[in-house]
C-alpha cells in the first residue's frame, strides 16, 4: 500500500455487467439509468460494484471509486442525466487511431445527444451511485469522476445543437451560461451529500497544441486567434465550476486523457506546448496526466507548477492500455526527472488512464489488469517509502 499510488477511475467491467451495457448500446428507445428497461441491470450492476470496491479495499489502494461501473462511457451517462438531453444513436461513432496509428477506429454509436430543454444538474443519478459508493467504502476515501464542464461545452456547441430556429439555446454563449448553471446544480448536491473529491476528466486540451497532428487546429489557413479565444472559453468555463466547487470544500481534481477505447489513442500533442494555458491556469487541486508514451513530450512542461506550490501531480507513467507490466527503469527515471523540477512530495504515480474509459474496456484480462495496480503500488511504495 502506497498514498502515493492513485487509480484515474474506471476498471475492467465483469460480463455480467457487460451484458447489459450491450443491449444499452443497441437501444435509444431507452432511459437513463436504463434501470426499469432491462430486468436484473440494476441489481447487477449493485453486485458487481461492491465486489470491485471489495477488491480495492483489499489492496489498500488510498483513495476509491467505483470502477466507473455504473458508467457506458466515461463522459455520455454524466450528460444523459442532466434534465433536457435526450441520447439517441448517431450515424457513427468517436473515431480513434487504430494500432497502427494509421487507420481509424470507430467506438460505439450511442453518442448523439439532443438538447431538448434548459440543461438542469438537480437530482441526478450520479448522486445514488455515489452515495452508494460511500457507503460501501465506510470510512475510506473515495472520489467521484464527471467530464469537465469544457469538454461538454466543446461536444455540445461543435453539434446542430444551438443557433437553429428552434434551438435551446441561441448560441455559444447562451449554451456556457447553461451548462455552468446544470453543473453547479449538481456540484452543490454533491457537496451536500457529503461529498470531498470530485474529478473532472477531460480529453480537449490537446486540440490546442499544434504539434498535434490529429487536432483539427493545426494546420495551414487555420484562425489561431479564434483557437486562442476558445482555448480561453474552456478554461474560463472550467475555472468557474472548479472554484463554486473549492468554495463548497471539495477538492477539485482532473485527469487529462489523450483517448482510451479498446486500447487505442485519440491523438498526439505535447503538454509543453498547452501547459501556459491548461496547466497553469486551470485551478484544480491534483492534475492526472498522461505520460506513458512519446506522445506528450517532454516534462519540462512541469516547471509551469513551480508558480503554483498547492497544485499536486499525478504522472501516468504506467499504461493502462497494454497487457505486461511496465518498465520499471523507465519509470523510476522518470519520477527523478519530475523531482528535480518540481520536488517529489507534490508528485504520485498511476497508469496514464483508467483500464476502462468505456465500458468494453483495454484489452487485458481483469488478472492482468491488477499485476499492474499491484506493480504501481510497490513501485510507489519503493520510491516514496510510504
Amino acid at each position: 500500500m502506497s498514498i502515493r499510488f492513485q487509480t484515474v477511475g474506471s476498471l475492467l467491467r465483469p460480463e455480467k455487467l457487460l451484458a447489459f451495457k450491450r443491449l444499452i448500446e443497441r437501444d435509444d428507445k431507452i432511459t437513463y439509468p436504463f434501470y426499469n428497461d432491462f430486468a436484473g441491470y440494476e441489481e447487477t450492476e449493485a453486485a458487481a460494484t461492491e465486489e470491485v470496491v471489495r477488491k480495492q479495499i483489499e489492496r489498500g489502494l488510498a483513495v476509491l471509486s467505483d470502477g466507473e461501473y455504473s458508467k457506458s462511457m466515461w463522459h455520455l451517462d454524466f450528460v444523459w442525466g442532466l434534465s433536457g438531453i435526450e441520447r439517441y444513436i448517431a450515424e457513427h461513432g468517436y473515431f480513434f487511431r487504430d494500432k497502427d496509428g494509421a487507420g481509424k477506429y470507430e467506438t460505439r454509436r450511442d453518442i448523439g445527444l439532443r438538447i431538448m430543454g434548459p440543461l438542469g444538474g438537480k437530482n441526478h443519478h450520479f448522486i445514488s451511485v455515489f452515495k452508494r459508493l460511500k457507503a460501501l467504502a465506510d470510512v475510506m476515501a473515495v472520489k467521484l469522476c464527471v467530464p469537465s464542464p469544457s469538454h461538454i461545452f466543446g461536444e455540445l456547441s461543435w453539434s446542430d445543437n444551438i443557433g437553429g430556429k428552434d434551438s435551446v439555446y441561441a448560441g455559444p454563449i447562451e449554451l456556457k451560461e447553461g451548462l455552468i448553471c446544470a453543473y453547479k446544480d449538481f456540484v452543490a448536491e454533491y457537496a451536500a451529500s457529503g461529498g470531498g473529491i470530485l474529478q473532472f476528466d477531460d480529453c480537449l486540451w490537446e486540440i490546442f497544441a499544434d504539434d498535434n497532428p490529429n487536432s483539427p487546429y493545426t494546420g495551414e489557413n487555420i484562425d489561431q486567434e479564434a483557437v486562442k479565444a476558445l482555448a480561453e472559453e474552456f478554461i474560463d468555463i472550467n475555472n468557474t465550476v472548479i472554484d463554486f466547487g473549492r468554495g463548497l470544500g471539495l477538492k477539485m481534481w482532473t485527469h487529462n486523457c489523450r483517448g482510451n477505447y479498446d486500447s487505442r489513442n485519440m491523438g498526439g500533442g505535447s503538454y509543453v506546448k498547452i501547459a501556459h494555458l491548461f496547466l497553469k491556469r486551470l485551478n484544480y487541486d491534483r492534475f492526472f496526466l498522461e505520460w506513458d508514451d512519446e506522445r506528450a513530450g517532454s516534462l519540462d512542461a512541469l516547471a509551469v507548477f513551480k508558480d503554483k506550490p498547492n497544485a499536486e501531480i499525478v504522472l501516468g507513467l504506467l499504461s493502462s492500455k497494454t497487457r505486461s507490466l511496465d518498465d520499471e527503469t523507465r519509470v523510476v527515471r522518470l519520477l527523478d526527472e519530475a523531482a528535480s523540477i518540481i520536488g517529489r512530495n507534490r508528485l504520485y504515480l498511476s497508469h496514464q488512464c483508467g483500464f476502462a474509459s468505456c465500458d468494453g474496456g483495454n484489452e487485458l484480462t481483469e488478472a492482468e489488469q491488477w499485476a499492474k495496480i499491484d506493480q504501481g503500488q510497490r513501485l510507489a511504495a519503493e520510491y516514496w517509502g510510504e
